[in-house]
């Protein structure tokens, strides 16, 4: 079984529990249904794969034939998507799909914002996701036009402020990072210019400016590139849509936004029976 239907599966177990008692008691066993997705606002979308292996859970004779795909900017009353089949399975899956589709749809709808007024830096995402939903929504940032951070722990040294506190220093950090893995990929976080210059020396692939004002992140970034013009330098910390144009303003190549995954407004989608 794959991740995306083990997450539906356990999302349909926490809706529908010992079943859909409305349903069974309205809605004939044999009726057969239509229903469109409709975006009530603007907006990206994102999450059609979950919303289609929703239904196909609960009855492989619903079929759901998308009008957009993943990514595609809609308008409001614009038709998301067609879905028919057996009625009761329409409407029990309705719930848990559009919760799929309005989360996953907001973080690409904020992605997407911020995407645009980020430009020419890269917006990434971070690890601050729904637990479980980790790999959904970071698909979701990726529909929306961002790129995607580490997605767990052992895919990149990422050394912060609390590694430094328990090493005793940035130095003492990388030097038994690069010992125990001398082939991973290093990042380092420094949030004082002391602490960039220390870091600037040591060669890591990617410094993260923390919680830098954009006076502070020009000097830092004109410091980087002196000493060290392959290191990929990235901000982080407060990244709101206000803030961010002056952010990518000051020369970072990368900005990660936290708000993508665990701020996202749900965009609003409904389903409507024909």
């Amino acid at each position: 079984m794959s991740e995306l239907e083990q997450i539906v599966r356990r999302a349909l177990a926490e809706d529908v529990g010992g079943g859909d008692v409305t349903t069974e008691a309205i809605v004939p066993p044999g009726a057969q249904g239509l229903g469109r997705i409709v975006a009530r606002e603007a907006g990206v979308i994102a999450g059609l794969p979950a919303a289609r292996a929703t239904w196909r859970a609960l009855s492989p004779k619903v079929t759901l034939r998308a009008r957009v795909r993943d990514g595609d900017a809609v308008e409001r009353g614009d038709v998301v998507a067609e879905v028919r089949g057996p009625l009761r399975a329409v409407l029990t899956g309705e719930r848990v799909a559009l919760n799929f589709l309005q989360r996953l749809s907001g973080i690409a709808t904020l992605t997407r914002a911020y995407v645009e007024r980020a430009k020419p830096a890269k917006i990434l995402d971070t690890r601050k996701t729904t637990a479980g939903l980790r790999a959904l929504e970071k698909a979701a940032v990726r529909a929306g036009g961002g790129m995607n951070h580490r997605f767990a722990l052992d895919e990149l040294i990422l050394i912060k402020d609390n590694h430094v506190a328990a090493a005793g220093s940035i130095t003492e950090a990388v030097a038994r990072a690069r010992r125990t893995h001398p082939r991973r990929r290093l990042e380092v976080e420094v949030r004082t210019p002391a602490e960039v210059r220390e870091a600037v020396g040591l060669r890591p692939g990617i410094i993260m400016l923390d919680n830098m004002p954009p006076a502070r992140l020009r000097t830092a970034v004109a410091v980087v590139r002196r000493a060290s013009p392959r290191t990929v330098i990235e901000a982080s910390g407060d990244m709101t849509l206000a803030r961010v144009g002056r952010v990518a303003a000051t020369g970072v190549d990368w900005i990660s936004v936290g708000a993508l995954t665990h701020s996202a407004p749900a965009l609003d989608v409904a389903l409507e029976l024909v």
